[in-house]
């Protein structure tokens, strides 16, 4: 019987049900694709650094795991080749680009050898001091192919090569080409590490960290950790307001749908009690219109929220956005405990009604 109640409940009033539905949904939508946009770009990121098969990572020593300055000698570079255990060491050069994305200044030929090979899907590797390679997902938002110019550094460059997308970078340029239109001669952002025996990457980073005292020396494997734990820690506390938004909304519009929900059906709520229905026995009713109103508006959220990704993928298709299943299951958790906060007031209210008054 009581599921009898709740759904004709629900069918009476399709206009507020639907608008109930679809808060709850938007509301789930807002939550994943936060969320979800966060741990595609630090996967994205962590993706092109592994993709650098290096082993150990230095940077400057005033940066940090997100800055992109400049403060390693290139003569750091020959140095450390030097070193027994040492494979291959590789600089590069970083710089952001209005829109966010970054070039890097490298040495093609090593960098690619560091990295076990790259896939070209068109063209090829530098040919002159102002040529681009671009990796697939870049040319696909920009539009370009081998052959066209890119305007990076307030200069044209021939996109001379398009690689396979996860190696250290979007976009490539002729290391001392960087160096020489950004005024950083000799100058390095990071340097890249590659190992004969992987297994001795620790050795190393005590050995370079006596040679190279002030200067951050991390394994990849560490420092990807960092940069993700710093990363989303710079998120931490938007991802936080735009939570308690979200539970805000979803509380106010069930709170709303449930009280008029009782002024609707104070004398149904009268022949109840009049039959022996219980205060828990209402409240009960309104808690599981609620919870079905809630579920509902989650798988739609749900629906939308893959529906969003969809659509940011195929248009922004540099910006990354990747659902964890903690991510649904945290969004649904968020959205039952507004949904149930919410009821309480109209289910005490219904619940407290008098059943002569209730049918006068």
């Amino acid at each position: 019987m009581t599921y009898q109640i709740i759904s004709r409940n629900l069918t009476h009033r399709p206009t507020r049900t639907f608008l109930t539905v679809a808060a709850i949904a938007v509301e789930i939508c807002l939550i994943l694709l936060i969320w979800g946009t966060t741990e595609g770009l630090v996967q994205e990121a962590n993706r092109r650094k592994a993709g650098t098969g290096a082993d150990i990572l230095i940077r400057p020593p005033t940066s940090s795991t997100n800055s992109r300055g400049v403060g390693l000698s290139h003569e750091l570079i020959d140095e450390i080749q030097a070193l027994a255990g040492v494979k291959l060491a590789v600089g590069a050069i970083v710089q952001m680009q209005s829109d966010t994305n970054t070039i890097t200044g490298v040495e093609m030929e090593k960098f690619a050898q560091m990295a076990g090979g790259l896939d070209y899907l068109k063209g090829g590797p530098f040919k002159g001091r102002f040529d681009v390679v671009v990796d697939e997902v870049y040319a696909k938002h920009k539009e370009v192919t081998v052959g066209e110019s890119l305007r990076l550094l307030n200069r044209d460059f021939n996109v001379v090569g398009i690689v396979e997308t996860g190696k250290l970078s979007r976009i490539f340029v002729p290391l001392k080409t960087v160096q020489e239109l950004t005024g950083d001669l000799g100058q390095l952002s990071q340097i890249y590490v590659k190992l004969t025996d992987s297994e001795q990457t620790q050795v190393m980073i005590a050995d370079l960290k006596k040679r190279l005292p002030a200067t951050p020396i991390f394994s990849m494997e560490e420092f990807i950790s960092l940069f993700t734990a710093e990363t989303k820690g710079m998120a931490k506390e938007f991802i936080a307001v735009v939570v308690g938004i979200a539970i805000s909304v979803g509380f106010i519009v069930v709170l709303l749908a449930m009280y008029t929900a009782v002024l609707d059906r104070i004398r149904e709520i009268g022949i109840l009690k009049s039959l022996g229905a219980s205060p828990f026995y209402i409240v009960r009713i309104f808690l599981q219109e609620a919870i079905v109103l809630t579920t509902l508006g989650v798988l739609v959220g749900i629906v939308f929220g893959h529906g969003a990704q969809f659509l940011i993928r195929s248009s922004f298709p540099l910006v990354m956005v990747q659902f964890l299943e903690s991510h649904i299951a945290w969004a649904a958790a968020i959205s039952f405990i507004g949904s149930i906060l919410g009821t309480i007031y109209p289910a005490y209210r219904a619940a407290s009604l008098d059943a002569v008054d209730a049918l006068a």
